[in-house]
Parts: structure tokens; C-alpha cells; sequence
């Protein structure tokens, strides 16, 4: 992730409205990731269908978001030569960046209105218009990946065996129903708890990464440990919603089983215990991305941690900003409660390309080159998806975070990665884990009962898959 626009842009709700084409609202999920036999595959997804992939373009168009995936194309592809900010050329091929923000969900109806208006294979579109490469979320990624939209990465000619190094949850997020691998990512993102060093001085007499964990090693640790927080003056975390991401990429369950809404019993046990952090004062209620919630990145701001991968701490804590934490490389690291992964954004070659020779070279290098991931880690302080390159990195003593006081921290990184579990990922994942944050806002409040606002949540959620029951 890069930089505070970028962070902005994270904020944004991105409402994963399924195509048409492709059975509106049917639960979808990566065979590799938990799926028996089809009965969750897209029933307007062909796994028959024949794709079209050329040689013969000289545009290559790519669809993104933010200006990530073009600064590390940029900066870090072989040959790369650039023409102004949203173009350049690769030898004697144009390469054209379209980059639509995701608010209001801009970025997926822009794409999901151009494929439709392009026709299968891109049939209808110009030469020069054709989308080739287009970049998806975890959140949403399973929306174009049991789709024709993509390709299989083996009709351009890259097979998993080329991507072997890769840590394997980065693969089954765009592994499709017919078990077919249709993206591939430069980037891991296990997260880690971030806290601050001044801050556990006070607390506890030192800010080393071992005597923080002893705190927070898991919830009942951590909901003690806030109250001494709360006294000193503190906030544990900035808002309830911190903690979400690591109890819900902890479920035994998926939000929906059977064609039916369910809450899962570690998605209750975040509402538990965030409810008496927050009665406690240990959290406000405000959300995430607000001023609220970034306040705590300086430390008049008094927040005691953050819950994040690398991109959190390194381009959306205010690193670049005087007076900022970051900025005085006053935060730490440790493994936190539990390991858990938040985002990531995955390279999809498009269906009716007409540079694939191109679009491998591009997936080959900036996803399975161990040289030029490694030269990512040491540019950017991203977590690389390459398992040989994260190893050789963490073990690396010349590398160091400037915002985490000059320590190298990829070890709780690699630890942390090994225990990421996908089997409970569907394509429901976005909308009910907003609808249900939302929701429990109120309750958090005091403005409902939980039933009540279990009741809310419930209506959101039909609301938007009508096909669902509670």
C-alpha cells in the first residue's frame, strides 16, 4: 500500500455488486480454500469456457485503483521507460494506466461496465482498448475470479509451478471453482500488532517486543492489560472496529452456510469482548480511516496499538509527517493475540488480451522473481510473496524499519503468515463484514441491543443478497 492518499482510499466500502452474466449474489469460493465439490461456484461461471489470449497488441491497458501496482511496475519491472504519469512503454509496446479511485465503488462499476460493454473475449472493444492487465482485493476478488473476466494464468503460459515460492493462502484467494489459478500477487499481508513504545516504557518498564507480548498474548491478556492501559491514560486501540479483521480471519465458519446469514462464534466473541472495552474506555466507537481514529498516530493522541500488515505502519501511520510516531520511529512490533491477514492486491491477466506475452513477463517478474521481490522488501518495506526472498529478509540484520526504532520485524511477519486459513473465505465477505461493523456501532453505543442490532444487521444483509436467508 503506498503512502496517506492510498490509506484514504482503503476507507472507501466497496460494494461487491456481482455481474449479471454471472449469476447476480451466488456465494463463490476457491476450491483450494474450502470448497466441497462446486455447490459455492458461480452457476453462470463456465468451466468449459475458451479463452482468448493473443500476441499481438501494442497497448497494454491496466486497470487498478491507486497508483500501487504502477509504482512498482515502474520502479522495479526491467525495461520499464516512462512517458508521463499515467503512461510509458516496455520495448515497443504502450502501456497506459486507467486509475479510477474506489470510492462509491467507482473503480469495480468503471471495470465491471467496461467487460460487459467489451463482450466475451473483449469482442467488441478496439485493439488499443482492450483491458489487459486489471488489479482486484481480497475482499472482493472472488467476484472476477469465478468469472470469465479472467484468465487462467496457464493460457498466458504461467503455471503454479512457476509461482512454487508463493505462500499458498496468496494463491487460493484467486484459485477458481475448477481449481484453476487466475491471479497472482507481489505481496503477502500478515498483520501484526503495532504499539507504542513510550507508551509500554510507561506501562511496563520496557517497550521490548517480548515484554509487550507477554501483555497481549491473547484476548483475556489483552482486555487485562487494557484496564492498566485505561488508568494510565490511554486508549487500548483507537476505535472498536481495530481488532475486527484479527477475530474474523479467526472464524470456524463462513457468514453464510446453506444459503443462510451465519454469525460466527468467534465474530460473537469480538462483540463481547469489544463491548467491554468499550464500556471500559479502553476504544471509542468512532471508525476506521476517521481523523478519530488516525489521532492515535500521534502521541497526543494517546492510543497504546494498531492492528495491521506492513502497508499499515509503513505508508498509512504517517511516517512522512514531523511530530508523527512513525515519524520518530517510536512504534513497536509484536505477534499481538492471534495472526491474521488484512488485504492484498492481486495482478489478473484479463480474457481477450492481446499482449500475453507480455502480461507473463510482467506476473513472472514482479511475482516470482526473488531478486526483484527482494529489491521490493528493501524499497518499499512491503511483505514480498515469496517465501525464500521473506526468510532470507528476516534474517537479514542490515535491514531495518525506521518507523519501528531501527528493528527488523519480517520474523513476526513470517511467523504469522504460516497461520493463515482460508478455508472460510466466500464472496460474502465484504458485505456482511461492513453490514455487521455497522450494526454493532449501535450496540457498542448504547443506541440498541445486541438482538436489536443483530436485527440490523440482518436487513442490511438481505437487502443486498436477496437470495439469502437468516
Amino acid at each position: 500500500m503506498k503512502k496517506k492518499a492510498l490509506c484514504a482510499l482503503l476507507s472507501v466500502a466497496m460494494v461487491a455488486t456481482m455481474f449479471t452474466a454471472c449469476g447476480s449474489n451466488d456465494e463463490s469460493g476457491s476450491s483450494s480454500a474450502g470448497k466441497s465439490g462446486t455447490e459455492d461456484s458461480n452457476p453462470g461461471y463456465d468451466d468449459g469456457y475458451t479463452y482468448t489470449a493473443t500476441d499481438d497488441g501494442k497497448v497494454l491497458n491496466i486497470y487498478c485503483w491507486n497508483e500501487e501496482f504502477k509504482n512498482r511496475l515502474t520502479d522495479h519491472y526491467p525495461g520499464y521507460e516512462k512517458i508521463d504519469e499515467t503512461s510509458g512503454t516496455i520495448g515497443d509496446v504502450t502501456v497506459k494506466f486507467t486509475i479510477v479511485p474506489s470510492d462509491d465503488n467507482a473503480y469495480q462499476n468503471n471495470l465491471d461496465e467496461t467487460f460487459l460493454n467489451n463482450g466475451a473475449g473483449q469482442a467488441n472493444a478496439a485493439a488499443d482498448d482492450k483491458i489487459d492487465i486489471f488489479l482486484v482485493e481480497a475482499d472482493y476478488a472472488l467476484k472476477y475470479v469465478d468469472t470469465t473476466y479472467s484468465i487462467p494464468l496457464s493460457e498466458i503460459g504461467v503455471n503454479t509451478s512457476d509461482l512454487s515460492d508463493q505462500y499458498k493462502y496468496t494463491q487460493d484467494i484467486v484459485t477458481d471453482s475448477a481449481g484453476k489459478l487466475k491471479g497472482s500477487s507481489w505481496q503477502g499481508c500478515p498483520g501484526i500488532m503495532f504499539y507504542n513504545r513510550a507508551a509500554a516504557t510507561e506501562l511496563f518498564g520496557s517497550d521490548d517486543s517480548d515484554t509487550v507480548q507477554a501483555k497481549v498474548k491473547d484476548w483475556a491478556t489483552f482486555k487485562a492489560t487494557a484496564k492498566d492501559v485505561v488508568a494510565a491514560g490511554y486508549k487500548m486501540t483507537a476505535t472498536t472496529n481495530d481488532t475486527f479483521r484479527v477475530y474474523s480471519n479467526n472464524v470456524s465458519s463462513k457468514w453464510v452456510v446453506d444459503g443462510k446469514i451465519n454469525v460466527d462464534a468467534n465474530i460473537k466473541a469480538w462483540v463481547d469482548d469489544t463491548k467491554e472495552l468499550y464500556d471500559m474506555g479502553a476504544c471509542a466507537a468512532d471508525d476506521l480511516w476517521s481523523d478519530a481514529w488516525s489521532a492515535g498516530f500521534y502521541p497526543e493522541g494517546k492510543v497504546f496499538c494498531y492492528f495491521g500488515p506492513a502497508w499499515l505502519i509503513n505508508f498509512c501511520m504517517a511516517a512522512d509527517v514531523d511530530g508523527s510516531i512513525a515519524n520518530q520511529g517510536g512504534w513497536g512490533a509484536c505477534v499481538g493475540p492471534q495472526s491474521f491477514f488484512w488485504g492484498g492486491t492481486w495482478i489478473c491477466v484479463a480474457d481477450g488480451t492481446d499482449n500475453s506475452s507480455l502480461c507473463k513477463d510482467i506476473v513472472m517478474n514482479l511475482t516470482g522473481n526473488k531478486d526483484i521481490m527482494i529489491d521490493i522488501v528493501k524499497a518499499d518495506d512491503d511483505f514480498v510473496n515469496n517465501q525464500p526472498a521473506m526468510e532470507e529478509m528476516a534474517a537479514d540484520a542490515s535491514y531495518s524499519s525506521k518507523v519501528l526504532g531501527g528493528i527488523n520485524p519480517l520474523q513476526f511477519y513470517v511467523d504469522g503468515v504460516k497461520t493463515i486459513d482460508l478455508s472460510n473465505l466466500s464472496s460474502y465477505d465484504q458485505g456482511c463484514n461492513e453490514a455487521f461493523q455497522a450494526a454493532m456501532k449501535e450496540y457498542f453505543l448504547g443506541n440498541s441491543t445486541y438482538d436489536e442490532a443483530l436485527e440490523q444487521f440482518y436487513t442490511a444483509v438481505l437487502e443486498k443478497y436477496p437470495n439469502l436467508s437468516k
